[in-house]
């Protein structure tokens, strides 16, 4: 088999992977993202007024004062008059604008919700949907925990970008272009002074955020390989018990635990450094224009320059710039507090998109399995209903069907298959199934027994050499049609959560109650089934913990009657059984592989003495064939393994 890999390097995300994500955004909710930008923009008004109605007060005020100072007639109380006036109007402007952008602010919530949780739901669907299309050599190249870390950690991090980084960029960059406008109003020269000490911020925000971003991202990719680790140990937790392991696992957990505190130290120092830099940065340019402002207003050494002219520098101008100024580096401030939830969401998103994009399992067949009905005269023809006989259905270039019975003759020729295309591990297989004879095949382990079934049901594509299934070659027919023809039974079960009805209605999501019991008891699961607490209703969790091995490969077993395919592929079917279920079992097992096509893998040779022919692999290569007494008369391996002269490995 091939080496499990460690999804994720230690490299950057893939180019142009937001340039895709903001793309796939755009395309489901353009409408909704255009709303979110106009209440972004009405929040941005509301922001910038702040600046602008402060300004405007303190104008009014300098100019009663002005007023005050110049002219004695002016009674105090039409003075206050005049100013309250005034400053009321203001103020109700001032609370109107507040009000709508409270108002928009609210709106921009409730649909930025909708978006994102809609966009990840869809992300979601999509990698399933893909996973669910994948060849089984993905899953045997990468870890499971890993895989999970994709639908939990990399997802959540594209929903902070959704949810934040993005909506705050987007109000940054409004805002700033509102603030500049606002400062261009009042003063020229101090703009100048400001966007020299922006320009400081942002190279500091790339020198240390730029830090921060490559360690977060390898924070992302070492959160996944401890996942991974993590739901390795605990699915193995048994075997890491019985051979005391547990220090060993402890030592190689705090390796990766190492790995991922280095890595989310140095991520977060640096976060932490940059956000007080910025910060200060933007108190010293505040403090830098308050100086320069108020000896300007001072001693008015020059006129100040605004894009509507010259005029006098004034206290009003230089309170709204200095309130402008502020808001302005506070913006790129918080801009730069969000390029780690963008650098993570980065990361997050190559590999949910590297999961979306790997390629599917290729089917190029064409023939299909269809309900059939067999005439007296032997004509084939299709139905809808369940008959109890399939045919092939093979679509002509003329347009023309034609139909073959499904028997179960399967046949490989000249076979050679590696798993990767350097290591060849089966060599010049041929094999000849007729329907309703039983093939078994005996070897140590790694032989290639459990290959030349996958390559039976294309789990994996032959290298070299052809499989035949009543006649057809099998990459002309349609894999899934190719797999409901073939029950399988495994060494390692599979129980899902639900309850024991369900776990065996996989077999066939068609079958009634009375199927499911009567496949129960053809696999001898009856008798123990009703004895649980709720019967065939009770509830099994992670993976049928709470039933015995023996138990579990029973509804295994039962599982595969209840398919009733006409082809059966027993693989250690047995091995967990203890040698009194087992007996009861092989009565069942012999009911069920009455009339099928059947291939057994058995490390056990009394359970396949009754085999119409037995293959001893070594590997790779079929080295003895014939029936059990033609093999103990040759003398050879079999014999010897069926005598004990030597055990399977």
């Amino acid at each position: 088999m091939p080496r499990m890999n460690i999804k994720g390097g230690r490299g950057k995300a893939k180019k142009g992977t937001m340039k895709r994500l903001l793309g796939n955004l755009w395309k489901d909710y353009n409408v909704l993202i255009i709303l979110v930008v106009l209440c972004i923009i009405i929040n941005a008004v509301g922001s910038v007024s702040a600046s602008f109605f402060l300004g405007r007060v303190t104008s009014i005020v300098e100019e009663a004062v002005n007023t005050v100072k110049t002219t004695s007639s002016i009674p105090a109380e039409g003075l206050y008059e005049s100013v309250r006036g005034s400053l009321m109007m203001l103020l109700i402007v001032m609370g109107s604008i507040y009000l709508v952008a409270l108002i928009a602010n609210t709106i921009f919530g409730q649909i930025m919700a909708v978006i994102t949780q809609g966009f990840l739901d869809k992300i979601r669907t999509k990698m399933f949907s893909k996973m669910e299309k994948l060849p089984i050599s993905y899953f045997d190249r990468n870890l499971r925990g890993d895989i999970m870390s994709t639908y939990t950690n990399d997802v959540d991090a594209i929903r902070q970008l959704i949810s934040q980084a993005i909506p705050q960029v987007i109000s940054t960059i409004l805002t700033a272009a509102l603030l500049l406008g606002v400062m261009l109003i009042n003063s020229l020269y101090l703009t100048v002074v400001t966007l020299i000490g922006v320009f400081f911020i942002f190279f500091t925000t790339v020198k240390v955020g730029g830090g921060s971003a490559k360690y977060f991202m390898r924070q992302q990719q070492a959160v996944a390989k401890e996942e991974g680790f993590i739901e390795e140990m605990m699915h193995g937790q048994k075997v890491v018990k019985v051979f005391t392991h547990e220090e060993q696992a402890i030592e190689d957990f705090n390796k990766l635990n190492e790995q991922l505190f280095d890595d989310m130290y140095k991520a977060n120092a640096y976060a932490n450094v940059l956000a007080p830099i910025i910060h200060n940065i933007g108190n010293i340019l505040y403090v830098v224009i308050a100086i320069i402002g108020t000896i300007m207003c001072i001693y008015q050494p020059f006129n100040n320059l605004t894009i509507t002219g010259f005029s006098a520098w004034t206290a009003a101008s230089v309170v709204a710039f200095l309130t402008a100024a502020r808001q302005f580096a506070n913006n790129f401030n918080q801009v730069s507090q969000q390029i780690n939830s963008v650098v993570m969401a980065l990361a997050g998103a190559s590999r949910v998109f590297d999961l979306i994009d790997q390629e599917e399992e290729k089917d190029e067949g064409y023939v299909t399995l269809v309900n059939a009905k067999i005439n007296e005269d032997g004509t084939i023809e299709e139905t809808t209903e369940r008959t109890g006989h399939w045919a092939w259905k093979h679509p002509h270039s003329d347009g023309t069907l034609t139909y073959t019975e499904l028997k179960g003759d399967i046949r490989l020729s000249d076979v050679d298959f590696g798993y990767v295309p350097d290591k060849i591990v089966l060599h010049n297989i041929s094999i000849f199934a007729k329907p309703g004879q039983k093939i078994a095949f005996v070897g140590a382990t790694g032989a290639g027994k459990t290959t030349i079934t996958n390559l039976i049901t294309r789990f994996y594509d032959l290298a070299d050499g052809k499989v035949r299934y009543d006649g057809i070659n099998i990459n002309k027919i349609k894999k899934a049609d190719l797999r409901r023809s073939i029950g399988m039974v495994l060494q390692d079960t599979s129980l899902f959560t639900g309850t024991v009805k369900e776990n065996i209605r996989y077999g066939n999501l068609d079958a009634s109650d009375e199927d499911i019991i009567k496949a129960a008891k053809i696999a001898n699961a009856h008798d123990f089934i009703t004895r649980l607490p709720q019967g065939y209703d009770t509830m099994l969790t992670n993976d049928g913990s709470n039933l015995s091995q023996g138990q579990r490969q029973l509804l295994s077993i039962a599982r595969a009657a209840l398919a009733d395919a006409p082809v059966l592929i027993l693989d250690e079917a047995t091995s967990s059984i203890d040698t009194h279920t087992e007996q009861l079992v092989t009565v069942g097992m012999d009911q069920l592989m009455e009339g099928r096509t059947v291939f057994v893998i058995a490390h056990r040779l009394s359970t396949i003495q009754n085999s119409n022919a037995i293959m001893v692999l070594d590997h790779g290569s079929i080295i003895e064939r014939g029936d059990h007494e033609d093999l103990i008369k040759a003398k050879g391996t079999y014999y010897q393994l069926y005598t004990g002269a030597f055990e399977l490995e």
